[in-house]
């Protein structure tokens, strides 16, 4: 952590995940001043958990002597459907949360703006603003991990819906008649090409015995079989493990090109642990994908680039949508 300076104040980015919260506090020039990170703990409910995150922020702002008073804004990344005008989290099956008005709390408890969005649309914002997709008119984010995320930003703004984020590229129906999603529709893209779908079929096949060097550190247990553990089985042998892996990111690569005849976009960025842990494996695929299956006149037009933030991002992304937001409401009036 380095030291604080109060000139112009604060603004506050916060990550909310199923297993972690994760708080970041930023300078005016959205330099890092330090961070925070703790355990969700969504199973102790809604009211818990908001209590939970006010905490991990006070806590933050004590470590760093810098008083409430200059925070400029407060920005969350939340995962599940949101009302994003009215800053309710709707949903968060992984945490067990309802109707969270999560943008209110905040503003009462810190005295400041604040302002809810996904997660992986703060991960996105943070990459075209400050990481792999620095300059670009149109990112797409796509964050292959247990789902499959993805998120856009146009322009310098976060697409998104009316009301809700939008870009769920996951669900995209890839496999007619196809394995039951835990959308409650089948066939989708993350019944192929999720890390979860992925290591369901490689703990078949280390049942098999086919993947000897991932049976001996992970077993069939899925729980256990992480991105590092499949990274470390294709090093060391495990070819079916490898076969798996890439039919997934070709799948991936196939809705990525729908994407890109839709969209256009100039930067394809690709995150998530899993990429982190095979980012040569996944560019190719996804590269391969593309020029098979992009229409001609746009063969070449998107460059996919691997994300540089890492589990920054999310704050990091929060923080400066919060900041967007308040600079753009403070020239309006």
């Amino acid at each position: 952590m380095i030291a604080a300076s109060h000139d112009d104040g604060y603004w506050l980015g916060f990550d909310l995940g199923g297993t972690k919260m994760h708080a970041g506090l930023f300078d005016r020039k959205l330099q890092a001043v330090g961070h925070r990170r703790k355990k969700t703990r969504g199973h102790e409910g809604a009211e818990a958990g908001v209590e939970r995150i006010c905490n991990s922020i006070e806590k933050l702002l004590a470590e760093l002597d810098v008083p409430a008073t200059q925070l400029r804004g407060i920005g969350v990344g939340c995962p599940g459907p949101l009302d994003l005008d009215k800053g309710v989290i709707i949903e968060a099956p992984n945490l067990g949360w309802k109707d969270v008005a999560l943008k209110d709390q905040l503003e009462k408890r810190f005295g400041c703006p604040a302002t809810i969005l996904n997660d992986v649309d703060a991960g996105v914002f943070a990459e075209s603003k400050f990481g792999a997709a620095i300059g670009a008119r149109t990112t797409l984010g796509v964050f292959p991990g247990t789902g499959i995320g993805a998120g856009l930003v146009y322009e310098g703004r976060i697409f998104r819906g009316r009301k809700s984020s939008c870009l769920e590229l996951g669900h995209i129906p890839v496999v007619p008649n196809g394995a039951m999603c835990g959308c409650g529709r089948r066939g989708c893209l993350e019944t192929v090409a999720s890390r979860l779908s992925m290591s369901a079929e490689i703990a078949k096949a280390a049942y098999r015995g086919q993947a000897p060097q991932l049976m001996r550190v992970a077993g069939t247990d899925l729980a256990n079989i992480r991105s590092g553990t499949l990274a470390e089985a294709i090093r060391e042998g495990d070819a079916i493990v490898e076969k798996i892996v890439r039919d997934g990111a070709r799948h991936l690569g196939v809705a990525i090109a729908g994407a890109i005849n839709l969209l256009l976009p100039d930067i394809i960025v690709l995150g998530g642990g899993l990429v982190e842990a095979l980012p040569k494996l996944f560019v190719e695929e996804v590269e391969a994908a593309l020029a098979n299956h992009v229409m001609p006149a746009y063969v070449g037009t998107s460059e996919v680039k691997v994300a540089k933030l890492g589990d920054d991002a999310g704050a990091l992304g929060a923080a400066a949508w919060i900041r967007q937001l308040v600079e753009e409401k403070a020239v309006k009036s």
